[in-house]
């Protein structure tokens, strides 16, 4: 199927071509505001769908929104109608449709025009009203409030929030994709005459801006976010998009001896910590014990040998374990351990404990696995 797409290179039109080449849509007409119009005369041709994207946001003059948000949607269902085609149409709206403003009449505009043109030409029609949608790929300091904050936060600049109180309801670019290819393929959501995102998310402002600023302070405290929480997970996800291309990395604490290295790569306050530990050749670190802390090992380097013993008794047990054959060696409670480094070079090994290590409480007490 040809596939038309107006505005194909904003932020939800290239998010949308993305993913339909990842799905094997390759037959893709893509429409800009500086295409040649002879390419829409030729693309509404033999299109099998169109996506119309295209519209206008912030114009320097308040007349452009009729003429860009329903004079543009008129001419492209004019082409359409001239050439007999009755592809399916999906156009994006916005919420402001419902407000007594001239971009939401516009879109209200742009909106009754294609369910006339639907009963006129007995074409399909999708009518998305979106709220705010966030994203990677979104132009900061235009009509995004979330890739604002995203980008001068990643970046050290200023913000202003001028109401924390405001309630936004925000939806996701990837499940506005998702939701459009359905629709497409005959799979749409729709209620009433309008097509919905199924995944909204409903906050104050000042929330946001305090979990996009949390992201900022995680590389210090080596957190990471509540990927429980699926708005805080999609934000993540869009702030990272919106770091500064030489701050990509940052470094870690390395507490080097001569036995080798132990680091802390990640800490969280509900799913344990993770490090990394570099042993030398022939070198045994640990022999302690925890009475709640557990742990898991894993060599991903080398080959070495973890032992135990029970607190109080006398037999030793050994578990081989090589970066050749990735194995995960559970640290129960009560258990004396050690690793040795069996090999002739450096022994790497991920350790994940159930607990952020806290000086105050480290639940660590000094007993040789070997008397």
């Amino acid at each position: 199927m040809k596939i038309l797409i107006t505005g194909a290179r904003g932020f939800i039109g290239k998010n949308l071509i993305a993913e339909l080449k990842n799905r094997k849509y390759n037959e893709i007409y893509e429409y800009d505001i500086d295409s040649d119009p002879a390419d829409l005369d030729r693309f509404t041709l033999d299109c099998g769908f169109v996506f119309h994207l295209a519209g206008v946001n912030r114009p320097k003059d308040e007349s452009e929104f009729m003429t860009g948000n329903f004079g543009f949607t008129d001419t492209l269902l004019g082409k359409l109608k001239e050439h007999g085609n009755k592809a399916p149409v999906l156009i994006t709206s916005s919420i402001q449709a419902e407000l007594d403003n001239p971009y939401g009449k516009s879109k209200k505009a742009g909106e009754e025009l294609m369910f006339e043109y639907s009963k006129e030409a007995g074409a399909g029609v999708f009518v998305y009203r979106l709220p705010n949608v966030f994203g990677k790929w979104c132009r900061p300091n235009y009509n995004s409030a979330v890739a604002t904050f995203c980008n001068n936060i990643a970046s050290g600049l200023p913000i202003k929030v001028n109401d924390a109180s405001v309630v936004m309801n925000l939806v996701y670019i990837d499940d506005v994709v998702n939701e459009f290819i359905n629709a497409m393929e005959g799979k749409a959501n729709i209620v009433g005459r309008y097509g919905t995102i199924p995944t909204v998310h409903t906050a104050q402002l000042g929330r946001i801006v305090d979990i996009i600023t949390s992201f900022k302070e995680n590389r210090r405290a080596l957190a990471v976010p509540k990927l429980d929480d699926e708005l805080e997970r999609k934000l993540y996800s869009t702030y990272l998009s919106y770091l500064p291309t030489d701050d990509f990395a940052y470094p870690l604490n390395m507490h080097v001896d001569e036995r080798g290295s132990f680091t802390e790569f990640i800490r969280t306050p509900d799913r344990g910590q993770v490090s990394v530990n570099i042993s030398r050749p022939g070198i045994t670190k640990g022999n302690h014990w925890h009475h709640s802390k557990n742990e898991k090992f894993l060599v991903v380097k080398g080959k070495g040998c973890i032992s135990f013993r029970k607190y109080g008794e006398d037999e030793v047990i050994d578990y081989h374990v090589s970066g050749d054959e990735l194995t995960v060696v559970d640290i129960p409670t009560g258990y004396t351990h050690c690793i040795t480094n069996e090999g002739d070079e450096d022994m790497v090994t991920i350790m994940w404990a159930n607990e952020a290590f806290d000086p105050d409480r480290p639940d660590t007490y000094f007993e040789p696995v070997v008397r």
